[in-house]
């Protein structure tokens, strides 16, 4: 039967799922249409692809391994949403008191490879040695020629605490740029929603139980928001029966212990993804104590005896 004009449009969700900076990317996005909704996905995925060749230090030729290689040595020109990722990171570190810190790719993998073959932590002043080099103050910018210099040799920047979330970010303005109402990026399970489901309602995000990830302890209710969660329950190594995780304290170079998970609220991903981490290295009090002063901010903290603690704006179902 032909479609006539009276005839109301059906929105439905359209998924795809596929690997994105060695991550699982998720994106959703509510459309009447197949065939567009396509097309704003994979204009998305490009975008995200695209990020991911600024940032990865996988690849020699990206503009975040030039920067190391020459760490010490000389100051490096870089696109300026590089340039404005590093700033943006540099504010937070100082906001974080330095719980985060994108110069933690200095620290030698062989400090904590948490796989199965370790089974003692290193001792500490080993890993003190190690995280000498970790300070975002001897990141120097140069505004006006647009370069980074890191100020010690042998000095890494690593954006694993924010790339993700700042790859979910810029696909969502994308999206809506190309005026997509309604989606859902998940990066990894950092996520963010704009809009609202086919049926009208706000998206439904369950909160991870770090007892088993795979099963939510709480759902909330939202729309124009990003969550991030950082939890121990992702990688981890037993040691005499503990669990330690892989989240390091960068002044002490040792896994943090007592904190369990931490979920971030924000308006924007790339926030919500950078805030969830230092929050987990600097503790309960001095992290909702945080949290509770930066405007649009909110979290969850579960503690390793399975309490829950949450910012001063947040109602739990």
């Amino acid at each position: 039967m032909p479609e006539t004009e009276t005839q109301p449009h059906t929105s439905q969700v359209c998924k795809r799922v596929l690997k994105l900076m060695g991550n699982r990317f998720e994106i959703s996005v509510v459309g009447d249409d197949e065939e567009p909704a396509n097309q704003h996905i994979d204009a998305a995925v490009e975008e995200i692809r695209r990020i991911e060749k600024l940032l990865t230090t996988f690849d020699p030729s990206s503009q975040t391994n030039q920067i190391n290689q020459y760490a010490g040595d000389r100051p490096v020109k870089v696109d300026q949403e590089v340039f404005d990722l590093i700033s943006h990171s540099k504010i937070i570190s100082r906001l974080t008191q330095g719980a985060f810190d994108i110069t933690y790719g200095s620290v030698d993998k062989r400090l904590w490879n948490f796989d199965q073959e370790m089974k003692a932590l290193p001792d500490a002043e080993t890993a003190a040695r190690m995280v000498r080099l970790i300070n975002y103050r001897n990141v120097i910018l140069d505004e006006k020629k647009g370069t980074v210099f890191l100020k010690e040799a042998g000095m890494r920047i690593g954006f694993g605490g924010i790339g993700k979330g700042y790859a979910a970010e810029m696909a969502r303005r994308l999206l809506i740029q190309r005026g997509v109402k309604s989606g859902v990026v998940n990066a990894a399970g950092d996520l963010t929603v704009w809009g609202h489901q086919p049926n009208g309602k706000p998206w439904t995000i369950g909160i991870a139980d770090p007892g088993s990830a795979k099963h939510p302890f709480s759902y909330l209710d939202i729309t124009d928001m990003a969550v991030a969660t950082s939890g121990n329950y992702e990688k981890f190594v037993l040691i005499d029966g503990k669990r330690f995780s892989h989240t390091i304290d960068p002044k002490t170079g040792l896994p943090v212990q007592g904190i369990k998970s931490v979920t971030i609220m924000s308006p924007n991903a790339e926030i919500a993804d950078a805030m969830a981490t230092p929050v987990m290295i600097m503790g309960i009090s001095v992290g909702l104590d945080l949290v509770n002063q930066v405007r649009g901010l909110a979290c969850i903290i579960i503690d390793e005896n399975d309490k829950i603690y949450t910012s001063k704006n947040i109602n739990l179902q």
